[in-house]
């Protein structure tokens, strides 16, 4: 208790430059990272405000940024031009799914290139890697004929099957596996573990960050994917919510720019109450990834 007294009365004796300087290096962080924060935020503001103004005040250049009145019948709306409680169960399915697919096949691929040993295993991980190096788009025609053939266009496998494999997850798991020391498969094969008990109760553990982090890309890539939804389906049974979004800004009068704020709204707002939940954990997914 003396001590905490003696600290805060020599902090006290100290000069006003001393003391403002002292404060200065403890929050120069914070002057520079608010601005980022703010211009990072303003789209997202634009976007919820316009959401909630009349159509009229969109384009009246004597209307402040601020809407005069809140318009919350934007919402209502928009959800009755398209069926977008389908598109979002779509949506979640399709993301859901490819996220499942995703992190069982590059699990299962990164352990056999990490550490197993088998005939042309780099020539076999190098074409793996092709999928990384080749635009989406470049492959979306190959695609669209062999779901065609399967008889698949139009359904919700068809925008889950191309994607069920990941090079750049592969590649990001594998070297994440590979950091993790060797004796601890040694120690758990000496117990008895298989294969997959060695990557269930060793490396999965300790990769988990790397996981996280994949995780995040995937599902936001996914979540926010138009071209390809757009390409394979055309009815609103199985579309997505990019493409419902999409439907709002065509019509015979121009874009909705009311309805389209508020369906925009509608279709980033689950990411980000997702994001806010477990902020946390994504942030230290990422501080962690790749730490060896």
């Amino acid at each position: 208790m003396d001590n905490a007294v003696n600290m805060v009365s020599a902090t006290r004796a100290l000069p006003l430059s001393s003391r403002v300087a002292r404060w200065f290096s403890k929050s120069w962080k914070h002057f520079i990272l608010t601005p980022l924060v703010l211009l990072w935020l303003s789209p997202m503001i634009w976007i919820v405000l316009t959401s909630l103004k009349t159509k009229v005040e969109v384009f009246d250049p004597d209307a402040g940024i601020l809407p005069a009145v809140l318009n919350f019948g934007n919402y209502p709306a928009t959800l009755s031009v398209a069926p977008f409680g389908t598109y979002l169960l779509n949506s979640v399915l399709v993301t859901g799914s490819i996220l499942i697919a995703q992190l069982v096949t590059i699990t299962l691929a990164a352990y056999a290139f990490a550490r197993l040993e088998f005939p042309l295993k780099r020539l076999l991980f190098s074409l793996f890697l092709l999928q990384v190096m080749f635009p989406i788009y470049a492959i979306f025609l190959t695609n669209f004929v062999t779901l065609r053939e399967f008889g698949l266009i139009n359904t919700l496998p068809a925008m889950i099957v191309p994607f069920v494999a990941s090079g750049y997850g592969t590649f990001m798991l594998r070297q994440a596996f590979r950091q993790v020391p060797s004796e601890l498969s040694d120690a758990a094969r000496l117990d008895g573990c298989g294969h997959l008990g060695i990557l269930w109760h060793v490396y999965l553990p300790l990769v988990q960050p790397t996981l996280i982090a994949f995780g995040i890309i995937s599902v936001v890539t996914h979540w926010n994917d138009y071209m390809w939804p757009l390409l394979v389906t055309n009815s609103d049974s199985v579309r997505t919510l990019p493409i419902g979004l999409g439907l709002l800004a065509k019509s015979d009068s121009g874009a909705d720019w009311t309805r389209l704020m508020a369906g925009t709204t509608l279709v980033v707002s689950p990411l980000l109450l997702v994001f806010v939940i477990f902020q946390r954990r994504f942030i230290d997914s990422f501080m962690h990834t790749g730490v060896k």
